[in-house]
């Protein structure tokens, strides 16, 4: 399908934070009828129909997805396309197939698949000059940061978590952002960890962005934990809570999620930073 070419207005159903906050940001904001529960976080969805379902779940790679919510309650909205982001489970997917309405499933694990899915939301909704200016700004930020980043002293282990029970770690594109920002993440990226993996990882930095959470992840359940008494992230206290949709929508709130990782992992370059842009106001003033 090429979804450039159409000339119709679409009507979209979002099934998945990521990608109505990209439909928000190129400014396709009037072609959203629907959007799932889980978009809630998302700026200005008010006025939008939401979307429930009986088959919520948590998937490894941190984004919240839904089944599809009722069949007719869909349909009666008239959408000529449902979007949403892998994995799904097999009934959410077997019911939305069941659908007379285009299905698009995402699978983004990277920072350029996310630039990949916000390009071809941009095609869909015609706004493609929009898409390519927010990747260039997304862009611009992160050459900011890794700019910042090179006069770290050292590059510190950091673990980042999307959920405690199993344990997950962060997605492969936090993966990134952790690079980014000066530091290396301590294990595999979006897959279930052990204790003991952790432990031997050794990690300076632990960043929680428990899915679904917003910013209640619990830094007390790390420092409490037996497994890790001598990780030195845990006897260095530094356990940080960084809001999950910052770090698990891939889309456009990544890049202040790179800022909040850069605060956590480099504060004093960051501390550096704002004392200079306070210099230079007091100096313009």
């Amino acid at each position: 399908m090429t979804f450039a070419s159409q000339k119709i207005r679409q009507r979209i159903v979002s099934l998945a934070p990521s990608v109505t906050s990209i439909l928000m940001a190129v400014g396709a904001r009037q072609q959203i009828i629907a959007v799932s529960k889980w978009c809630k976080d998302v700026a200005d969805i008010g006025g939008l129909s939401v979307v429930s379902g009986d088959c919520w779940h948590f998937a490894a790679r941190g984004e919240r997805m839904a089944s599809g919510g009722n069949a007719a309650t869909l349909m009666g909205l008239r959408p000529t396309i449902i979007i949403g982001s892998v994995p799904f489970k097999t009934e959410a997917v077997e019911k939305i197939l069941s659908l007379p309405v285009p299905f698009l499933a995402l699978n983004p694990r990277t920072l350029a698949d996310v630039e990949s899915d916000i390009l071809l939301l941009g095609s869909l909704s015609g706004k493609n000059e929009r898409a390519a200016k927010l990747i260039g700004e997304m862009r611009g930020k992160f050459r900011a940061i890794a700019a910042m980043a090179k006069w770290a002293k050292s590059k510190p282990l950091v673990y980042c978590e999307a959920w405690p029970h199993p344990r997950i770690s962060s997605p492969p594109w936090v993966a990134e952002l952790v690079e980014i920002c000066g530091g290396k993440m301590a294990v595999r990226a979006g897959e279930r960890v052990t204790d003991e993996e952790v432990a031997h990882a050794n990690p300076e930095v632990m960043v929680l962005a428990w899915a679904a959470t917003g910013g209640k992840s619990k830094p007390e359940q790390a420092l409490k934990n037996p497994a890790w008494k001598d990780v030195s992230a845990v006897r260095e206290r530094k356990v940080f809570v960084i809001r999950d949709e910052l770090l698990n929508t891939p889309g456009p709130p990544l890049a202040q999620g790179a800022e909040e990782l850069m605060r956590v992992i480099h504060p004093e370059l960051t501390e550096k930073s704002q004392m200079r842009r306070s210099a230079a106001k007091s100096g313009a003033a």
